[in-house]
């Protein structure tokens, strides 16, 4: 039977070994809540701010290009924050901070599809200066994974729709409806389409066999030879074109002709300067106001003289317009004729001639 000093000893041991592994377990659980840079490394303080923390939470890893470099040690909800109440308090080693710039952008990532939320800082496009103890870094939202699922779902629903109505389109041609359904499931469709191909075939036929007018453009050599001459010949006339020959030749290598063109041109644009400058006929034609009134005044007293023309009035206004005028120039002509008729038929009863003797 053991003594009661034995049992105290083995009290004690029980105890400082029970102390002992409580230690080491304090210790580990300290280091591993504290990170990867051990437990008597410097750490920075440092806050983001999110629209939805996503899943994060205390304890989730803050990695840097991939490399752990802290923890998340606070999740919050701020009310003064309305576009973003999420607030996120993170503690890094200084260990990294010369890679940390306080234009440095953090963002909520997940590891893998169904892995744990993490926050993952992404300094690659910084370029301020490095960061400070209780900095807030910049926040980049990136869709989670329900967001996604909430989005596919309309996607499905139209994928839904769309195969409904496919499945719609697909029933309605098997039952022959429709113009795609009559040019499948058709019987007299597709003994017209025999008929134009058998058609066609004794169209092709007859061209290969060098029968009417294709068969012959096709097959005939006349046609090539007639084409090989009216391009020999239209290659002569550009030659002898462009040898200066003919009257095309001398229009085109002629210098006179451009020559002749220059001087017309020139007279032309002297003769326009004079008539601009008011010299000869139509100069003062086109400058002299003088003229021009007058030449409106005559315009005007010839609209006067047709309107009374246009009215009757006068001799010549009735001439135009009194019908008996008109009666008694033809009675006068019809007269005329008649005398001339009877002259003719008897001249002697209307020519007499006298003679007397003093």
């Amino acid at each position: 039977m053991p003594t009661q000093k034995q049992v105290k000893w083995s009290q004690l041991r029980v105890g400082l070994t029970v102390l002992f592994a409580s230690i080491v377990i304090a210790i580990l659980i300290f280091l591993i809540s504290g990170g990867p840079a051990g437990l008597f490394t410097p750490k920075l303080t440092l806050k983001a701010y999110f629209e939805n923390a996503s899943g994060l939470r205390v304890g989730a890893p803050v990695r840097l290009d991939g490399v752990d470099l802290g923890n998340v040690t606070a999740i919050s909800v701020v009310s003064s924050r309305p576009l973003s109440p999420v607030e996120v308090t993170m503690k890094v080693t200084t260990k990294y901070s010369g890679g940390l710039r306080k234009d440095s952008v953090a963002t909520l990532a997940t590891a893998g599809v169904l892995g744990e939320t993490f926050l993952d800082i992404n300094s690659r496009g910084a370029t301020g200066p490095e960061i400070q103890n209780g900095d807030v870094l910049k926040t980049h939202e990136t869709p989670d994974i329900q967001d996604m699922i909430l989005a596919s779902q309309g996607t499905l629903q139209n994928v839904d729709i769309l195969v409904r109505r496919l499945d719609r389109i697909v029933s309605a041609i098997e039952r022959g409806e429709g113009s795609i359904g009559k040019l499948i499931y058709d019987p007299e469709l597709y003994n017209r389409l025999n008929v134009t191909l058998n058609q066609v075939q004794a169209m092709v036929g007859q061209i290969s066999a060098g029968r009417g007018s294709i068969g012959k453009l096709i097959n005939s050599d006349e046609l090539y030879d007639k084409l090989n001459e009216s391009v020999d010949k239209i290659n002569k006339l550009a030659a002898e074109i462009d040898q200066g020959t003919g009257t095309v030749g001398k229009l085109i290598k002629d210098p006179s002709l451009y020559n002749n063109a220059n001087e017309a041109i020139a007279k032309t644009n002297k003769l326009i300067e004079n008539v601009n400058a008011g010299k000869g006929a139509l100069g003062k034609f086109a400058a002299d106001p003088e003229f021009a009134k007058k030449l409106d005044d005559t315009i005007a007293n010839l609209k006067t003289i047709s309107d009374r023309l246009a009215a009757g009035e006068g001799s010549a206004g009735m001439l135009l317009k009194d019908p008996s005028v008109y009666t008694n120039l033809d009675q006068m002509l019809v007269e005329s004729r008649n005398l001339v008729k009877a002259v003719r038929e008897n001249p002697k009863k209307y020519l007499t001639i006298k003679f007397r003797m003093f």
